[in-house]
């Protein structure tokens, strides 16, 4: 029988021999917080946009690109949207609408980023109201990197703008509307323009003191093809505040249905909802 003395030193010892052991197995994670991931998994908006620019479209071709959003844990219809993705004839660009990951976590961000590197098209994405909880904000910096952010591609300047006021205790300062206001304003060379974010501005979490502003804004705003947004899970295509600006939602990953969206001319564009 061991001693008292001997149960002692064991009770000190045999933790510290634990967790050796697991540390030779790399199966320590000491906050499911950390952001910290592999070099690979990083700055992934700026990966993606110059895959894009490695397949420029010719000024005047049309435009078709897959939009889709709120990923969030739907990891088994991810593989499968990328699957139905992959089969599409012409596609440029594939646009998540927001919400990547369900709890703002390193890990979620990255795990969905395994499915959709596997699109045979690069990907982009905006930032949701989920991916601003918990550690998120950091995390998704890390790994996508900025909430606001612009480029042309062919003939159409992509506006992705930060809309979740919510998050920020609706202080004013999401969306930036002093970062918005000159990207409305000018083309970079581009004919046409789309802005994407997460929250539409007709939902309750959208900053209200902002409605109006990002709402004339939009209404202002030459050559704009529509606003497109993610967040409340269901497909829809709708002018809410009847001024010729038309707003479309996407379905969340969870309903199995994406968009394809054609745009050419202008303003000219089709969308076709495609079930996966």
């Amino acid at each position: 029988m061991l001693s008292f003395i001997n149960l002692r030193h064991w009770a000190r010892v045999l933790p510290g021999v634990a967790l050796l052991g697991l540390a030779g197995c790399e199966l320590i994670e000491f906050s499911p917080n950390d952001h910290r991931v592999a070099e690979e998994f990083t700055n992934l908006t700026e990966k993606n946009l110059a895959k894009l620019a490695a397949r420029p479209l010719p000024a005047g071709d049309t435009l078709r690109f897959v939009f889709t959003g709120d990923s969030q844990q739907f990891y088994d219809e991810a593989e499968a949207l990328v699957a139905s993705v992959n089969q599409q004839p012409g596609i440029s660009l594939l646009v998540v609408a927001g919400d990547i990951s369900d709890f703002g976590l390193a890990r979620e961000m990255q795990w969905v980023d395994e499915k959709l590197r596997r699109l045979t098209v690069p990907y982009v994405t905006v930032i949701g109201n989920h991916d601003l909880v918990g550690n998120g904000r950091p995390a998704y910096q890390h790994i996508f990197g900025a909430f606001n952010y612009s480029f042309v591609y062919g003939d159409t300047k992509f506006i992705l703008v930060d809309t979740n006021g919510r998050e920020y205790n609706f202080d004013g300062t999401a969306p930036d509307m002093a970062w918005l206001n000159p990207q409305l304003a000018s083309f970079d060379g581009a004919r046409r323009k789309v802005v994407i974010s997460h929250v539409p501005p007709n939902n309750d979490d959208f900053d209200p003191g902002l409605r109006v502003p990002y709402v004339q804004a939009l209404r202002e705003t030459p050559g704009l093809v529509f606003e497109m947004n993610g967040h409340n899970h269901s497909y829809s295509i709708s002018q809410p505040y009847n001024d010729g600006v038309t707003y479309v939602n996407s379905d969340a990953f969870s309903e199995r249905h994406y968009l394809v969206v054609t745009v050419w001319g202008d303003k000219q564009f089709r969308i076709k909802r495609v079930k996966f």
